[in-house]
């Protein structure tokens, strides 16, 4: 970790958020799980979101089910949970595409960053920012910057003074990143930290 700080502090305006506490995320490798409970959480408080999946979870005998249980689940019951329409055939849509590959750990590993999001995005209901996500907190990618985060853009916007178009902005936050390279992620984690507990003190 003190490498990673050495690189960060070298950007005068993240150094100064640096004390803040983070949590690093850990390899896990269950991508298909990850995005069962990503799909459940988008456009829900987390309070609301932990409940369905903890639901979810309790349906299955308090496991993330396999893509053939999640295939072999009647649409209704899986409404009755608490999903929408939408989520439920995005949850069925992600189970088909588990069924269908051979994605193990090594799968994962072996693949670059934007080798993997151009695979997953190919299941409908799974956007480019939810890939984002499973790098950064199921594989452990140590360089995504979720440049479409409202969180990581509103800290950048706010903690840089950052103005302008959508075009413009996009381009000064990326070219910020730039400066966090090879640790994105953990100037990210910093930027969420910052926005939900540093800068509220």
């Amino acid at each position: 970790m003190k490498e990673v700080i050495n690189v960060l502090k070298k950007d005068r305006v993240l150094r100064t958020i640096l004390h803040i506490d983070i949590n690093i995320p850990y390899f896990d490798g269950d991508v298909n799980a990850y995005l069962y409970s990503s799909i459940i959480s988008q456009q829900l408080s987390t309070k609301a979101a932990d409940a369905i999946y903890n639901r979810f979870l309790n349906h299955f005998d308090g496991s993330s089910p396999t893509p053939e249980t999640i295939l072999n689940t009647d649409k209704d019951t899986l409404r009755v949970l608490g999903l929408s329409k939408a989520k439920t055939n995005y949850i069925q849509n992600v189970a088909a595409y588990f069924l269908e590959k051979n994605t193990d750990e090594a799968f994962w590993l072996q693949k670059t960053n934007d080798e993997i999001i151009k695979e997953l995005t190919q299941i409908k209901g799974v956007g480019v920012w939810t890939v984002q996500m499973v790098l950064i907190f199921c594989l452990a990618r140590k360089d995504v910057f979720p440049i479409l985060d409202l969180g990581v853009r509103n800290s950048m916007i706010d903690l840089y003074k950052v103005e302008g178009d959508k075009k413009t902005i996009n381009h000064k936050l990326n070219t910020i990143a730039d400066g966090y390279r090879p640790y994105r992620t953990i100037a990210s984690l910093y930027l969420w930290a910052w926005r939900n507990i540093g800068n509220k003190k």
